[in-house]
């Protein structure tokens, strides 16, 4: 099985991400959102991105150029008749994700592998709205894509083994390295640090300390890059939040109960760096925390 020909659903952060890995090693990409504008505005977001690794040095002119000719925006689902694989990329809600696959894949070619980048969500059941079971699994990228090594691969329960080993080799051609998932809610990655995350809200919440005090604490006491607040933030807070709550009425475990304060933060808009609001106010030149 050879892929030449990658069609990614969803032209926000991941799937511009998505998009411009893929293009970067060659493949022949295409991009489509819901609308002219949203493809339009995320070709403009891969350009910018590949015109700062230029100016840092992590890319030639000649490179951005070449990557940029592999992408085009599609318009319309029927335009991706001849595509060898699919990789859908919308936000992380089940049901718009069955309204994509339940549109998309009659125009398919019967030999097109389709695919998810969920990062919580059933692949089996997922696979269950395509016609093609046997031919879907989960590709689950790190946010941001082009920087993070890490894909989850994830066999539905009716996943033929040579569609789960071309993935595994496309995987490998973006220069990540795979990490296998059994198909539980949220995977590994997210079944590890979304309860982090939501600890970390608690800790807010119930007054341990503030926003600042706990993102230092975990930078300084642990190593991590980021502090959990922060990248809650980076994530998105409504991401983080249908995350936990996948995990909750997925494993039926009080633990895994998102906290009410994210559920606040959620309502009230503040979803973070997107929204330039979340546990940090991004609105002037340095993030001030909110609480």
């Amino acid at each position: 099985m050879k892929i030449a020909k990658v069609g990614i659903i969803g032209a926000g952060q991941m799937g511009c991400g998505i998009a411009q890995v893929c293009a970067t090693a060659g493949y022949h990409v295409g991009l489509h959102d819901m609308s002219p504008e949203r493809t339009a505005a995320g070709l403009a977001n891969i350009d910018a991105n590949l015109a700062r690794r230029v100016k840092s040095g992590k890319l030639t002119d000649d490179q951005r150029k070449s990557t940029l000719s592999h992408i085009s925006s599609v318009t319309s689902y029927e335009n991706f008749a001849d595509y060898d694989l699919i990789i859908e990329s919308a936000t992380e809600k089940e049901a718009i994700k069955h309204q994509i696959f339940e549109a998309v894949c009659p125009h398919l070619k019967p030999d097109c592998i389709v695919s998810s980048n969920t990062s919580s969500i059933s692949i089996t059941r997922l696979a269950a709205t395509t016609g093609r079971p046997e031919r879907f699994m989960g590709i689950h990228f790190m946010n941001p894509v082009p920087v993070m090594e890490l894909v989850e691969l994830i066999r539905g329960i009716a996943t033929d083994e040579t569609v789960f080993q071309t993935i595994n080799e496309f995987a490998k051609s973006l220069g990540k390295t795979t990490a296998i998932s059994e198909d539980f809610p949220a995977f590994i990655v997210n079944r590890i640090l979304l309860p982090m995350i939501n600890e970390a809200v608690y800790t807010l919440y119930e007054g341990v300390g503030g926003v600042e005090a706990i993102d230092t604490a975990m930078k300084l006491g642990a190593h991590h890059p980021m502090g959990p607040l922060e990248l809650a933030d980076f994530i998105g807070l409504d991401t983080c939040l249908s995350v936990m709550q996948v995990l909750h009425e997925g494993l039926s475990d009080s633990k895994y109960r998102p906290c009410p304060l994210l559920v606040k933060y959620v309502e009230a808009g503040w979803l973070g760096r997107k929204v330039k609001r979340g546990f940090y106010d991004y609105r002037g030149e340095v993030p001030v925390p909110t609480r």
